[in-house]
């Protein structure tokens, strides 16, 4: 998770990247191998929230998805963070945010 600038005052925004299971990850898992991470797909949402809401149970009242793509490779995810502006160090661990999800 990255937090990144929100779409207007009261609002806080956050990228979230999550690798995707495929059908390549399936098969790895029951021969017993690990798909290497450089073919692996990855889904980046870009999710703006009311501040208010945040820490509450409805945080996803008034939410709004601003952007979200599909990355396949590392490569692809290095071009698509580049593309919205964003450098790998910014992200944390979700715990380590404020990100309500």
């Amino acid at each position: 998770m990255a937090e990144v600038p929100a779409c207007g005052p009261g609002r806080r925004a956050f990228v979230e990247i999550r690798p995707v299971a495929t059908a390549a990850d399936s098969d790895a898992r029951r021969q017993g191998w690990n798909q290497s991470d450089g073919d692996r797909t990855f889904r980046l949402e870009h999710w703006d929230y009311d501040a208010d809401q945040i820490s509450g149970f409805d945080y996803d009242i008034d939410t709004f998805l601003v952007a979200a793509t599909t990355a396949i490779g590392e490569a692809q995810l290095v071009a698509t963070l580049d593309a919205w502006k964003l450098r790998p160090e910014q992200f944390r661990y979700p715990w380590q945010t404020d990100d309500p999800k």
